[in-house]
């Protein structure tokens, strides 16, 4: 894992777009190199169902979680912020293999400042990478 490559802000929805390359571990998006989305929403599908499923309101995916991270009590309905390895698989729903975790079920403004944080690092970060 190339730590020196940031985790790209993103919908799942945005996703569907990204691209392999030639490093098994790293995908691109309009130009730019990642090896590891950073998404929020809710869980739709949690421990008790047997998968854990995000919607983000753009598009669903499921979430690979470590033997560590299924200790927690991860619950359909909960909002959470995963960060991970984006992995494509053809004939099943995209997935995260998740590095990273947090319930933000309290915080009040969650969505919207979520919303705003994709469309920030969009126009300062991706959108010159993207043009060029």
């Amino acid at each position: 894992m190339d730590y020196t490559l940031a985790a790209l802000k993103l919908f799942c929805g945005q996703l569907q777009y990204a691209r392999p390359t030639s490093s098994p571990s790293a995908m691109t998006l309009g130009g730019i190199l990642f090896q590891r989305a950073w998404l929020q929403g809710v869980l739709v599908s949690g421990q008790d169902e047997g998968c854990y499923i995000l919607d983000d309101g753009t598009d669903v995916i499921e979430l690979q979680l470590s033997n560590e991270f299924q200790r927690e009590q991860w619950k359909k309905g909960m909002y959470v912020m995963v960060i991970g390895v984006y992995v494509v698989r053809p004939e099943e729903l995209p997935m995260i293999k998740v590095h990273k975790i947090v319930d933000l079920s309290p915080q009040p403004d969650r969505e919207a400042m979520w919303d705003l944080e994709v469309i920030e690092a969009y126009k300062v970060f991706y959108q010159p990478s993207v043009a060029e």
